[in-house]
Formats: structure tokens, C-alpha cells, sequence
């Protein structure tokens, strides 16, 4: 019979190499956190103070900056605190926690770009429509779809993992992955795999589509349109583009590294 046990506390065996210069590490994740939580608070209280910006888009920007708080906060605070402390273990519950966080907020930034990118479209594409299209009730309801979609989708997923039980404690980060538990699993993970497949494909292949196509209605309304219309669609449309640019290059530079870990790889 195989000898296999399940561990409750789990060792971030990253964070080692990071020990003869901890403060300078320190500084590095401390910095960046002040300035993310800084700048978005100041930017969720200007819109909310503006109502010349109770806007759609400066809404969804408003979400976007929400977002960014949430995210940060599940994941720096705690590598400052395992820096600080030299205590690189982790609790269960505490690692999904993480997990959830990490996950649901890379999964409503998608979200958020995607309903951004339908907006720009609806406002340079059907400026006559834009009103009906971008209502204050479908922005209510487009915002509400991005919460809380991939956060009930997601604890039905996490659901999954919580039911394995692991042959090893060691995880190769400083924080926890989905991936990760699943892979020091002893229990069959192949329902897992499958559902990670298709959860990979609900979130990124209709979101990127919707984008690809809001930028090619736009790119075709531009070729056709004044100097100076072509102007005021690079300047509402470059920052959002330069976003989610960003956003799938971290998405493939994830995959790439849970890729080079797979066994056989």
C-alpha cells in the first residue's frame, strides 16, 4: 500500500535564496504596496468626489483600481511578513485564502479590461448609442457580472482542491498557487485538471476575443474618420491597450513557468 500522509503547513521554500539580503527585499515589496495603495485610494476618492466623473468608464476605472488594492493587499503584505518574521510556513486555510484572492483578482481584472474594451468600442463605434449601450443600469449590471461571476465560479473550482490531500509540504514559491497544491497532491487530480482547462478557457478566450474585436471595430471607424477623431480615440484607447498588453504577458510569462515545472518538461 502506498505510504502517503497530508500535510496542514506547508514550507514557501523561495523565500531561502532571499535571506542574506532580506531588507533589501524588504524595501523592494514595501515600496511598490505604499505606492499601489496610495495612488489608487487617491484615485477611487477623486472620482468619487468628481460627479463630472460618475462616467462609465471612470467607473470601471474606479473597479480597476479596486481591484488593483485587493490584489496587492493578498499577496505583499504577506511576503513583507515572511521576510520580516523568517517563519516561510504557511497554514492551510491561510493558503487557500491566498489562493482565492490571487485567483479571482487576476480573473475580474480580465473582467474589467474586457467591459472597458466594449466601451470604448460602444463610445467611438455608436456614439449615438452610447447612452443606451452604457446605461447607469447596464453599467450596475457589468460591474456586479465582473465581481461576482469568477468569485462563485472559482470557490466551486477551489472546492476541488480543498478535498486533496498532499504527499509533500515543500512549495517551490513565495506564495500559493492553485497549480502548486495541485501538483504535491497524492489524491487523483485528474477532475481538477480538466476543470483548470476549462476555467482557463471560460476566462481568457471569450474576454480576449470581445477585446480583440471592440479594437478592430475601432481600428475600422479610425481609418475612416478626421485627424483629429483619430487623436481623441489614441488617447482614450493607448492606456487601456498598454493594459491589457501588460496583463497577457504576465498571464504567458505564469504559463510559461508552470509549464517549465511540469514533470517530463
Amino acid at each position: 500500500m502506498e505510504n502517503t500522509s497530508s500535510f496542514t503547513t506547508f514550507i514557501l521554500i523561495n523565500y531561502e535564496p532571499m535571506e542574506q539580503q532580506k531588507y533589501v527585499y524588504f524595501t523592494v515589496f514595501l515600496l511598490p504596496y505604499i505606492l499601489i495603495i496610495t495612488l489608487n485610494v487617491s484615485l477611487i476618492t477623486a472620482i468619487y468626489k468628481d460627479r463630472t466623473l460618475h462616467e462609465p468608464m471612470h467607473i470601471f476605472i474606479c473597479n480597476l483600481s479596486f481591484n488593483g488594492i485587493y490584489g496587492s493587499t493578498a499577496l505583499l503584505p504577506h511576503m513583507l511578513n515572511k521576510l520580516a518574521t523568517k517563519s516561510y510556513k504557511i497554514t492551510l486555510p491561510n493558503c487557500f485564502t491566498q489562493v482565492f484572492c490571487l485567483h479571482t483578482f487576476a480573473t475580474v481584472e480580465l473582467m474589467i479590461l474586457t467591459i472597458m474594451g466594449y466601451d470604448r468600442y460602444a463610445a467611438i463605434c455608436t456614439p449615438l448609442h452610447y447612452h443606451n449601450k452604457m446605461s447607469p443600469r447596464k453599467v450596475k449590471i457589468l460591474i456586479a457580472v465582473a465581481w461576482l461571476f469568477p468569485f462563485c465560479t472559482f470557490a466551486i473550482f477551489l472546492s476541488l482542491t480543498i478535498r486533496l490531500s498532499f504527499c509533500s509540504n515543500i512549495i517551490y514559491k513565495t506564495h500559493c498557487t492553485n497549480y502548486d497544491l495541485v501538483k504535491i497532491s497524492c489524491s487523483d487530480t485528474s477532475v481538477n485538471n480538466i476543470v483548470g482547462i476549462i476555467h482557463l478557457c471560460v476566462y481568457m478566450f471569450p474576454q480576449f476575443l470581445v477585446i480583440l474585436l471592440s479594437y478592430v471595430q475601432i481600428l475600422r471607424i479610425c481609418l475612416h474618420a478626421s485627424k483629429e477623431c483619430q487623436k481623441k480615440a489614441l488617447q482614450t484607447c493607448i492606456p487601456h491597450l498598454l493594459t491589457v498588453i501588460n496583463y497577457f504577458f504576465g498571464v504567458c510569462f505564469e504559463l510559461i513557468q508552470v509549464h517549465r515545472l511540469m514533470p517530463g518538461s
